[in-house]
This record gives structure tokens, C-alpha cells and sequence, in this order.
């Protein structure tokens, strides 16, 4: 049998510290994110960080929105939505406004990703032989928005519900979030897969188209309201116009401009099913300019006008 090495104790913040405090020890506080496993389970209205060179990491909101400055992009994290930072990527984070944003973020300490890792990639032979991990490297992700499934609600849930209900404690911290870990190496397997979707000869080449069309898909889930135009997402996925199209295309099976009316209309049903915001309120928030317009892409998508899809749900 296989077993992990007995680890740090992680932490838990519930209130995300004050940068502009004074005497506040912002070196003391990066400081402890290599040493432990870290989990914020905050509410709050304000927060963020300029600069932040972190470690692996899961980003996720329960309410409001969240927004991440990455490579000279900015990601918008929203409910039923994730975002993994790799280990030594600088970047920023941002609340701003006056809805309150509950944030959910786990940075795992190397050491612990690294024996996951070696966990999921050794057969339980390799295992027995060699089940302690030394000089590892935590592992590498695509560093782009993923929607949540069924298995990870169920079990960030439970984790939460754990962590609130009970309190923390260590070994039933470390047991979820190895399994945690678990679900995004196989959400990575399945974007490496998606990548060989990519018009490319050389593997190489292939990783590096997928990564730019995923900024451009990022940007579309983002900023879907602002309508971003292919011009703009050609230039911070650096890729011509042409190439975007025909490879985002060959990896999401749809066009840039469908995939962002396919956004905007899934937002829209969120509104309808979860508020009560007038239809032609439900039709501005969603970057559509027209009611008629937004009725017509909406009863063809879902088969029902917005009225009679608020009325059934």
C-alpha cells in the first residue's frame, strides 16, 4: 500500500489580510505559501495584490467575480468557474466594487503536489519500490478557465461544509485535497488531449497554439459583455485573425463569435433561473444590443423563449 509522506500542517485564513495595514510583514506572509498548504475561504468587498509570484494554485469564487492579471491578460474567475496557476507565475488579483465576492483558493505547498503527482504517474509497483518523492517538481497546468463538473461541486462541498462545520483539521484537509489535486491532473490530461486538436505537425508547436487559443477563450468568457472583436483577440493571443479562426475552430469545434454568443446566452439563462431581472435588463447584461435579437439567438438555442424558460424553471 501507498502512502503519503507525513506533511506540514496546512492553513486556513478566513479573511483575507490587509497588504496596506501598518506593520503588516507581507514577506513573512508570501513567505509561508512554499512551506504549507494554504486555503482562503473569504467574504469580502475589497483585496487584491498588485504583484504576486505564488505557487500552484486553485482559484475559484462562490459569489461575484474575481480578476486575475496574467502575462499581461486579465481573467475574470466567476462562479461554477476555475483557474490553476502554476508555481513561480507572477501575477495579479483584484476585488473591486460594492458585491461582496466569496473567494475559494487553495495553493498547494510543492512538495505535497510533486507526491501526487508521483502518485498518479508511478504503477503501484514503481510505488512500492520508491513511495517516498525527492527533488519532484510540482506538476504543470494550462493556466486557463475550466467550468466546474458535478464531481468537483460535490467535492469542494464537502470540503467547505467540513471546514465551516467542523473546523479545520489538518489530516482531513490534506485527505481532500490530494484528491483535489487528483481532479485537475485529469482536467489536464483532458486539455493535452484537446490540444492535439491543434493544426500542427510538431508537439511542440501544438502546446503553443492551444495555450494562445486559450487566452483568447478567456478573454471571450471574461469580457462577453464588452464584445470583444477578432482584432483584439488575434492581438493578445498573438496569432493572425485567420489562424485564430481556423484553429479555434479545430480545438472547440465552433467559431470565436459562436462561442461568445454560446457564452452570453448561458449567462442570460443563469439570470432567468436564478433572478428575477427583467428580460430586456437580462438583455443588456448579456452584451446583447437588441431585445428582439436576443430572443430570437435564445428561443433558437434553448428552444423556448426567455419568458416561458423563466416560467418552466
Amino acid at each position: 500500500m501507498y502512502y503519503l509522506k507525513p506533511l506540514e500542517r496546512s492553513m486556513y485564513f478566513t479573511a483575507i489580510p490587509d497588504h496596506s495595514k501598518p506593520g503588516f510583514d507581507e514577506q513573512l506572509h508570501f513567505s509561508k505559501f512554499k512551506k504549507h498548504n494554504i486555503i482562503f475561504n473569504t467574504l469580502s468587498s475589497y483585496g487584491g495584490c498588485e504583484k504576486h509570484v505564488g505557487c500552484l494554485s486553485f482559484k475559484t469564487v462562490l459569489a461575484g467575480e474575481e480578476w486575475y492579471g496574467i502575462n499581461n491578460n486579465r481573467v475574470a474567475v466567476r462562479p461554477g468557474q476555475f483557474l490553476v496557476l502554476n508555481d513561480e507565475q507572477t501575477y495579479s488579483c483584484n476585488i473591486a466594487g460594492s458585491e461582496k465576492v466569496r473567494i475559494f483558493s487553495v495553493f498547494f505547498k510543492n512538495e505535497f503536489a510533486a507526491s501526487v503527482l508521483h502518485d498518479t504517474l508511478c504503477s503501484e509497483d514503481g510505488l512500492l519500490d520508491n513511495y517516498a518523492v525527492t527533488n519532484s517538481a510540482a506538476p504543470e497546468f494550462f493556466q486557463t478557465l475550466n467550468n466546474f463538473d458535478r464531481e468537483l461541486q460535490q467535492h469542494l462541498s464537502g470540503l467547505i461544509a467540513s471546514l465551516e462545520n467542523v473546523g479545520y483539521e489538518g489530516t482531513m484537509v490534506d485527505e481532500y485535497l490530494v484528491f483535489l489535486l487528483r481532479y485537475l491532473l485529469r482536467v489536464q490530461n483532458k486539455d493535452k488531449s484537446r490540444s492535439n486538436h491543434v493544426q500542427a505537425i510538431k508537439s511542440s508547436t501544438k502546446t503553443e497554439l492551444y495555450k494562445r487559443l486559450c487566452i483568447a477563450k478567456d478573454i471571450l468568457h471574461s469580457s462577453f459583455t464588452e464584445n470583444p472583436g477578432l482584432d483584439f483577440l488575434s492581438n493578445s493571443a498573438c496569432l493572425s485573425v485567420p489562424q485564430l479562426i481556423r484553429q479555434f475552430k479545430a480545438v472547440f469545434r465552433t467559431t470565436p463569435y459562436q462561442y461568445l454568443i454560446c457564452i452570453k446566452l448561458e449567462h442570460a439563462a443563469r439570470l432567468l433561473r436564478h433572478t428575477n431581472t427583467p428580460v430586456h435588463s437580462v438583455t443588456w447584461m448579456c452584451g446583447f444590443e437588441d431585445v428582439s435579437a436576443f430572443c430570437r439567438a435564445f428561443k433558437s438555442h434553448y428552444g423556448v423563449s426567455p419568458t416561458s424558460f423563466r416560467t418552466q424553471v
